[in-house]
């Protein structure tokens, strides 16, 4: 359930925006499927590392097609770093394969289509949408969960009710939101040892312990 008044909501996207001007994904990436598959190496793992990751991966795997036919284990050993490379291992050639066979060798352009691919979610595919498309879409992680929930804006008791909460609050500006929200997590209000003298919304805050991730 939103927790905040319109005018609170109001003036705590006005910071953000303000704060997070034009605020983009730390992954790097050049198309669209090299994004996609750092989205999917970062579940549960950080930017930082999958940005470790990639370049030697992507000189290996330059497109879908080199990607679908690899060898299981070579793919495995590339990854080997991230968290879960078993499973992630399957997602990448599954999708890499779907994506050949159903939509023609292009990363799909709809949620519902991004979806159907070995794992894409609904956070991976919000935000794929939001990074490549810049659409109006709100995409819920650890990092945007812990702030929405510090800052008093809902009560959502998980991820999608969250999500929905933020945006019917919040309305337009969601992607920027979203990334401002991450990189707030991220770097200021972390879940260990946040660094509160750097807050710009402080008054907002209704956190008085370390915050426990539902």
């Amino acid at each position: 359930m939103l927790l905040r008044k319109e005018e609170e909501l109001a003036e705590i996207k006005r910071r953000f925006l303000n704060h997070y001007p034009l605020s983009k994904t730390e992954l790097k990436y050049k198309n669209g499927y090299q994004l996609l598959v750092a989205i999917i190496l970062s579940a549960q793992c950080t930017d930082k590392r999958v940005n470790q990751i990639t370049p030697a991966f992507f000189k290996q795997f330059p497109d879908l097609y080199s990607l679908a036919s690899a060898p299981f284990e070579k793919v495995r050993k590339l990854i080997g770093s991230c968290s879960y490379p078993n499973n992630k291992t399957k997602h990448l050639l599954g999708m890499a394969q779907k994506v050949i066979e159903e939509y023609g060798g292009k990363i799909p352009a709809t949620h519902r289509e991004l979806t159907s691919l070995p794992g894409v979610g609904n956070k991976t595919a919000n935000v794929f949408l939001i990074e490549f498309y810049g659409k109006n879409l709100m995409a819920v992680d650890t990092h945007v969960y812990r702030v929405t929930h510090r800052l008093g804006i809902t009560d959502g008791k998980s991820v999608l009710e969250t999500e929905r909460d933020l945006v019917a609050g919040f309305k337009t500006d969601l992607g920027a939101l979203h990334q401002g929200f991450v990189r707030f997590g991220r770097y200021i209000c972390k879940s260990k040892n946040p660094e509160c003298n750097r807050c710009f919304v402080p008054e907002f805050c209704i956190s008085k312990a370390p915050f426990k991730a539902r």
